[in-house]
């Protein structure tokens, strides 16, 4: 079994023991030591670190067995690993937000299925590798949620859909609202801290950021202590001034924009003339949801939505006012609800439906279709020397040819193989019957393709101004 060190500094972290495959074994062996660096390696004597899943912040991640469960479960073990250039006051404060996530997980964990669960929080003493002098180091332990954060899967697929968003607004706002009547902030929203398990559920992460607050409305004498992610957090926050329920709301819109435009960060949509963030004109969503997210993204706490559960009464305003659409998650959800199944589908398509188009696949489609369609034309009307048969021919073979590209059996890289091949056989058609020139084949098909091209833009120009106006 290949077991994970975990010190920070070990030169070779991965070890293998032979005698660690047989679980009978592995439920009953002794301490194992890392063959490096000579680290602990079986954490509070059951957890064995398997695989590192990231650093960053104030620790690190490993994906871990719990070897006194029956069916050696599966579970985060977080590290609290602060940078080596941190003062004393810095590092204490830091220490104290990796342990303020051990005690809200412990507090909330087991009462809401979106929350990830503490099994454990626990500190190592180990020898330092440098010297004789031990070291000790902090780990907490949690559920593990298997599947990615929205931030990977924004990278792997690209930008989101409305219907999307939607999905995450429901699927997150019922936990914010959950936590702020605990009267906690997060303050740390972002697409990296929303993981996707691969069941479709929403799983909010990451609590070491956590601001507790009074019950009192003005929460006099509460400040940040300045700990957030640049770019998701709100003017109050980045001040270090008092935050609010509707704090989190504010980067949750963030996210939620991020997803949308496709981009990683908001440099490039934030306006520093006028100190907001421009994105409405980088989307197409309807009308009502765009209020929606803008009023999350004014920079007076006052003048956002005062709570979660206020932001879904207003989605759920605004949904009303539309056609049905057959979603599941667009109808009203108690706050105290799990969130709803797996990402459904768009519902004007069947389960079978295709894919939509991108842009840039309806451009490469029509210059396929304009290359192959000139090389079909020159081929017949050299064959049958008739203009008139060579267009209703033209017309048939070339309408399968779209049909095809509709459906998708001709895609990606069909579109380059099909138009090479035909390009192949016109040549040496023309060998051998002294037709046109390969360069003329070449300029009147390359011609075809670019018009083809140009109409496709401008029909499409012409579909979207309609479209707005309509």
């Amino acid at each position: 079994m290949e077991i994970y060190c975990t010190r920070p500094q070990c030169p070779r972290p991965q070890n293998h023991f032979v005698d660690l495959d047989d679980n009978a074994t592995l439920r009953t062996a002794q301490q194992k030591y890392c063959s490096a660096c000579g680290m602990p390696l079986i954490l509070a004597g059951r957890y064995l670190p398997i695989k590192l899943l990231g650093r960053g912040g104030f620790g690190a991640a490993f994906l871990s067995r719990d070897r006194y469960t029956p069916g050696m479960r599966e579970c985060v073990v977080k590290q609290f690993l602060p940078a080596t250039d941190l003062n004393p006051t810095q590092r204490r404060l830091a220490q104290d937000l990796f342990e303020r996530e051990a005690i809200v997980l412990e507090e909330i964990g087991s009462q809401h299925d979106q929350i990830p669960d503490l099994f454990a929080f626990f500190p190592v003493l180990a020898a330092g590798l440098k010297s004789k002098q031990q070291e000790q180091f902090f780990y907490l332990v949690q559920e593990y949620i298997d599947g990615e954060n929205l931030e990977e899967e924004l990278v792997r697929r690209g930008e989101f859909s409305e219907s999307e968003i939607l999905f995450v607004m429901r699927s997150i706002l019922p936990v914010l609202q959950f936590v702020h009547d605990k009267n906690i902030i997060h303050r740390d929203i972002k697409p990296s801290n929303i993981m996707r398990h691969v069941n479709g559920k929403l799983f909010l992460l990451d609590f070491g950021a956590v601001k507790q607050v009074t019950n009192s409305p003005t929460g006099a004498g509460k400040s940040s202590t300045g700990i957030y992610s640049l770019g998701f957090a709100p003017p109050e926050q980045m001040s270090g001034g008092q935050v609010f329920p509707s704090t989190d709301l504010y980067a949750l819109a963030v996210t939620i924009v991020l997803l949308l435009t496709g981009q990683k960060d908001t440099s490039k949509l934030f306006d520093a003339y006028s100190n907001e963030i421009k994105w409405r004109d980088k989307v197409n969503i309807s009308f009502d949801v765009a209020e929606i997210l803008d009023k999350m993204l004014r920079s007076a706490p006052n003048q956002r939505f005062p709570s979660a559960e206020e932001v879904l009464i207003a989605l759920d305003e605004s949904a009303q006012s539309m056609p049905d659409t057959s979603i599941s998650y667009h109808q009203p959800q108690a706050i105290s609800q799990p969130v709803p199944p797996p990402l459904p589908k768009p519902s004007t398509a069947s389960s079978s439906a295709v894919p939509a188009f991108s842009t840039l696949e309806l451009l490469a489609g029509s210059a396929f279709s304009g290359f192959e369609g000139a090389l079909i034309s020159i081929a017949f009307l050299s064959l049958f020397n008739s203009p008139p048969v060579t267009f209703i021919v033209c017309a048939v073979v070339l309408g399968i040819l779209i049909f095809a590209q509709t459906r998708r059996w001709i895609e990606k890289w069909d579109l380059a193989i099909i138009p090479a091949i035909s390009l192949l056989v016109m040549f040496f058609l023309n060998s051998l019957r002294g037709g046109l020139a390969i360069q003329e084949i070449m300029i009147l098909s390359l011609a075809a393709s670019l018009t083809a091209v140009a109409l496709t833009s401008l029909f499409r120009l012409i579909y979207k101004a309609l479209s707005s106006i309509i």
